[in-house]
């Protein structure tokens, strides 16, 4: 739990000896968080105002927003334009990264593996259980792929991550769209569950014969190997920024009403195929305005001085004219007065 426990402290630190009434507090999506916390420790130091963020997972998030204990809600499956209008939220995206299969065999460094969408959906239906299977040595006839059992490590708690997942798997794999379908918390047929990114990254990092699935961030920050993926196009990419940006260079987030886009499985040569954003909710007409605005404060810092700070951490920033319409929507929709 080194990686949860670094950026916990992290967040805590920003969060001290606050210059207005209490911290900005937000809880949501895994994905983020380790620019989350990056992003924090600078606003504290610039500002001396804090955030105290909880990376609960997207589920979560979304509920506690519902529920109104936080002023703003953090999740990687973002809202239908209809939910966002029944619940008087605004949502918008703040960055956007790669989600990438991550294993454990001894002798197979990062990229050695490849892997496509419908044998990867087979690995996480149950229906792929050794190492050695025709479908996996098909994709990878130069690797020594052990006659060992598959270990599926997935998210237990609601998750973006999950959401983006099972989302791509059923673009590729009918099984899994008949089966499984779209959602941020899902019946897995097989697999351990664990709590957040981190800990499908630390269990997956503990176990022989392991595969999961993590944001980027993390499974650089715990050493992990990532598996290639096969993308729509027929290439197999490896997890790069360029690859994310490949993906991300389809949205076309001016006519996504609430700013709804899906970026996996995305055309292209270079587009990494497990491409997603990341969002933010908030109330057009929040309880403590003084809150929420310290919130804008934040995000619009973040915007307009974090996008190395997010490409140090392997994010992708919005592009200025994405911030643009998104500031646009904050100043018409959201009440400031």
């Amino acid at each position: 739990m080194f990686l949860r426990s670094f950026l916990s402290a992290a967040l805590v630190a920003a969060g001290a000896s606050c210059a207005w009434a209490g911290d900005i507090s937000g809880a949501g999506a895994t994905f983020p968080f380790p620019i989350y916390a990056k992003w924090a420790d600078a606003y504290k130091n610039e500002t001396g105002n804090g955030l105290n963020y909880q990376s609960i997972g997207s589920g979560a998030g979304i509920k506690q927003i519902r529920a109104k204990t936080v002023t703003f809600g953090a999740t990687d499956a973002p809202l239908k334009a209809k939910d966002l209008a029944e619940a008087g939220l605004e949502q918008w995206p703040m960055m956007m990264g790669g989600i990438v299969p991550v294993v454990n065999l001894d002798g197979v460094n990062s990229g050695d593996l490849t892997l496509d969408g419908p044998t990867l959906a087979k690995i996480f239906l149950g229906k792929i259980t050794k190492w050695n299977d025709p479908a996996i040595k098909a994709l990878n006839a130069k690797a020594a792929l052990p006659d060992l059992a598959i270990a599926v490590i997935h998210r237990a708690d609601g998750s973006g991550t999950t959401f983006n997942l099972t989302n791509y798997l059923s673009k590729v794999s009918p099984d899994w769209d008949s089966e499984i379908g779209v959602a941020t918390s899902v019946e897995w047929p097989v697999g351990i569950g664990a709590k957040g990114n981190d800990g499908v990254a630390n269990n997956v990092a503990g176990t022989k014969g392991a595969i999961g699935y993590v944001e980027y961030a993390y499974a650089k920050q715990n050493h992990l190997t990532y598996a290639a993926m096969v993308n729509k196009a027929g290439k197999a990419v490896a997890p790069t920024m360029e690859a994310f940006q490949a993906a991300a260079a389809n949205a076309d987030w001016a006519k996504a009403p609430g700013f709804y886009v899906i970026l996996t499985d995305q055309p292209g040569e270079q587009s990494w195929p497990l491409t997603a954003a990341t969002f933010i909710l908030m109330y057009k007409k929040p309880g403590d305005v003084t809150a929420s605005n310290e919130a804008l404060k934040f995000f619009e810092y973040c915007y307009d001085k974090g996008a190395d700070m997010a490409k140090s951490r392997d994010y992708i920033p919005m592009p200025d004219n994405v911030v643009a319409l998104v500031k646009k929507a904050w100043a018409t929709d959201i009440q400031q007065k």
